[in-house]
């Protein structure tokens, strides 16, 4: 069952994250031609993908083995705890930076995509 849980959680971040970059790179398309409002519009709307994460996981972490749940529903509340800190501010720089650490470049994995490599190496 907990196997099942984790296999459940992958996909469901995987939609997830495939939902991130879409609206990432539809941010991106947007604010040349149609300006930063519409860009600000997909950046929250990805915030509120992230924000809801944790919500929407928690009945898969809760049948996953007690460390591993646990670990990942921590994770899990980070992400959406940083997204809904960027929606209620209102801050569209915070939104574009969501799971991307300072030290971020180009190319490389994102902090939701890192952490699905972590749980699919676990499965």
């Amino acid at each position: 069952m907990a196997g099942e849980a984790l296999r459940k959680l992958i996909d469901l971040l995987e939609q997830a994250s495939a939902e991130v970059r879409r609206l990432e790179a539809e941010g991106d398309a947007v604010i040349k031609t149609e300006g930063q409002l519409a860009f600000q519009a997909r950046m929250e709307k990805k915030a509120e993908v992230l924000a809801g994460l944790a919500e929407k996981a928690a009945p898969l972490t809760a049948e996953m083995d007690g460390a591993l749940g646990k670990f990942a529903d921590d994770r899990l509340i980070r992400f959406s705890t940083s997204a809904a800190t960027a929606l209620r501010i209102g801050s569209v720089f915070f939104m574009t930076a969501l799971l991307y650490p300072e030290e971020h470049k180009p190319g490389e994995p994102n902090d939701l995509e890192v952490f699905i490599g972590e749980l699919r190496e676990k499965a």
